[in-house]
């Protein structure tokens, strides 16, 4: 007797391919010439590097002011139990 086959559904999971890694000698610092249509990356500027970086520092103040408060109060919290005020 002939077994049947079973026919590949939607139910059944496909094999999982095996990937394969190929080292070229390339490093992260090789990579960074990497860019779109083989003209000459665009450069930043001043201006723009301090805006981005103006931007972040206000994105950062909030959650600054809020851990420094939350220390302060675990700090003072600490003192008073320990008697020390």
């Amino acid at each position: 007797m002939k077994k049947k086959r079973k026919e590949q559904g939607s139910s059944e999971h496909p094999k999982e391919q095996k990937i394969i890694y190929i080292d070229d000698g390339s490093t992260v610092a090789d990579m960074s010439g990497t860019h779109g249509k083989g003209g000459p990356r665009p450069r930043s500027t001043f201006r723009e590097k301090a805006r981005t970086y103006f931007s972040v520092v206000k994105k950062m103040i909030v959650p600054l002011l809020c851990t420094l408060i939350a220390f302060t109060l675990v700090y003072i919290l600490f003192m008073f139990a320990a008697g020390v005020w």
